[in-house]
């Protein structure tokens, strides 16, 4: 296959929950040499900065409109839709989606957050790449929206379990989407699961795409397998890697030399969230909201908020929103009860005059906005008062704002809070830890979702280029991938 060198395609294979520690472990010990390849005849980022919470369905809309979700208005793999008094979610866990209505979840996931929730005031990649006659493609990425209308199609033996007029939709998509049993490159392969292909699927379908000639200007490849091990396995789980290295390793093959895929090709590997270990003693790990605020009526999940609800809890996972229903019940009654829980290491909330930041295990008090008074080294501009300690935030030379800790927090936080509307407080709980609600899933070994740095730096490389991303955050890879495509 020979391309134009001034003219080549771009593939970004985002890995879910790949994290620098175990993946250069995994090369140190050539457990992953396709990757290893790309990382040596290329760029590597180790810390490259993910959205807030780090959540798939954020993260994936960040990266595709390049904005955190104040803008995207994504807020996370579950969130309280205060305009239809009903809890949103993309599919949390068996038993939370169960409770909430398989046919419900299922139409948010596939239809609802692409075409009702994704906001329209931002543009996708596809969206920019269209407008220009680019061609791209989406395989196994529930955030699609591009602007070419795609018939799918839900496998007649689980149409009961939709909402769809005879299992049928018209998605705005790209050009080429594959999507699980739900829109196929290869028509008659056989997916391993109902809503999106395996890693071994996944990258069957990229590699057709390369075999027929067919690879568009741009294509997202999603593999979302190394998630599932990491929860139960732990966050230094090498076996995953070195599966999907082996189907890298297989795509590479699909050219002449590996050196001639990177002379044709710009390949982007990136992972989209960390995770933090849990402790060892599972019930000790676990917040439970419930318990917590056990003085109010909390909304149940299996039936619509009723008058007397006074509260609703979203979790996603480390991270959670919690919704105050009654107008009575003052942010500091909650912010009282949620301080004497020294596992929550930051409690903010919109105010009249900016976010306010609170923690159950630190003392103090911080409030800042968007203003004029001090940068941070992304070149944001910031109004704050108060204990930087409580975001793990320092002044450097320059008087520019640094970030440990929790990474861009300033504009993350910011984000999450002004993504939606309501009267709610973000929790963030402290490594280790994991918050629960009602039928909330366990993560016994590893969990994300919080702002901590263990679940927010994820490693980018980038092979085939000498271009770079102007910061190593993920909002910077939509700029990043519009410039390098002509």
């Amino acid at each position: 296959m020979i391309i134009n060198m001034s003219d080549k395609p771009v593939i970004l294979l985002n890995i879910d929950s790949l994290m620098p520690n175990p993946l250069e472990i995994a090369i140190q010990t050539g457990r992953a040499p396709a990757l290893q390849f790309l990382m040596e005849k290329g760029s590597y980022y180790p810390n490259m900065v993910s959205s807030f919470p780090t959540m798939s369905v954020t993260i994936d809309s960040s990266l595709l409109t390049g904005t955190y979700a104040n803008k995207h208005q994504v807020p996370g793999l579950t969130w309280f839709d205060d305009k239809e008094k009903k809890i949103v979610n993309y599919g949390t866990g068996f038993t939370e989606t169960f409770r909430l209505g398989m046919r419900k979840t299922i139409h948010q996931m596939l239809y609802d957050l692409n075409h009702k929730h994704l906001s329209n005031e931002v543009t996708t990649i596809y969206e920019e790449l269209a407008k220009k006659g680019i061609s791209s493609a989406s395989i196994n990425t529930f955030v699609y929206r591009g602007n070419t209308p795609q018939k799918m199609k839900v496998p007649r033996l689980f149409q009961t379990l939709t909402t769809f007029k005879d299992g049928k939709w018209t998605a705005e998509a790209p050009p080429i989407i594959s999507l699980g049993a739900f829109s196929k490159i290869r028509s008659r392969s056989f997916t391993y699961q109902i809503a999106a292909g395996n890693y071994k699927y996944t990258a069957k379908e990229l590699r057709h795409l390369i075999r027929k000639r067919h690879l568009p200007k741009f294509t997202l490849c999603t593999f979302q397998d190394l998630d599932a091990r990491i929860h139960l396995k732990g966050p230094m789980d090498m076996k995953g890697i070195s599966k999907i290295d082996k189907e890298i390793q297989k795509i590479l093959n699909m050219f002449s030399t590996w050196e001639k895929a990177i002379d044709e090709v710009v390949w982007l590997v990136m992972g989209d969230n960390g995770h933090a270990p849990m402790r060892h003693k599972y019930k000790e790990a676990i917040i439970d909201l419930r318990k917590v605020l056990k003085d109010y009526k909390v909304a149940k999940i299996e039936r619509p908020i009723r008058r007397k609800d006074q509260l609703v809890f979203c979790v996603n996972q480390r991270m959670a929103y919690i919704y105050l229903l009654d107008e009575a019940i003052s942010f500091e009654q909650i912010i009282k009860q949620l301080r004497q829980d020294d596992r929550i290491d930051i409690i903010a909330w919109k105010g009249k005059d900016g976010v306010n930041v609170t923690s159950g295990s630190k003392k103090g008090f911080l409030r800042y906005d968007r203003g004029c008074a001090i940068t941070d080294v992304y070149e944001q501009h910031w109004n704050i008062e108060g204990d930087l300690d409580l975001l793990d935030l320092d002044i450097t030379e320059g008087n520019k704002i640094s970030f440990d800790d929790y990474p861009d927090v300033l504009a993350r936080l910011h984000g999450a809070l002004h993504s939606h509307t309501g009267r709610f407080l973000v929790v963030n709980a402290k490594p280790g830890y994991d918050f629960k609600a009602q039928h909330t899933p366990p993560h016994f070994r590893a969990a994300h979702g919080s702002l901590h740095k263990q679940e927010s730096l994820v490693p980018l490389i980038i092979a085939g280029t000498v271009e770079a991303p102007i910061y190593p955050r993920i909002i910077n890879l939509k700029e990043f991938i519009l410039r390098i495509i002509h």
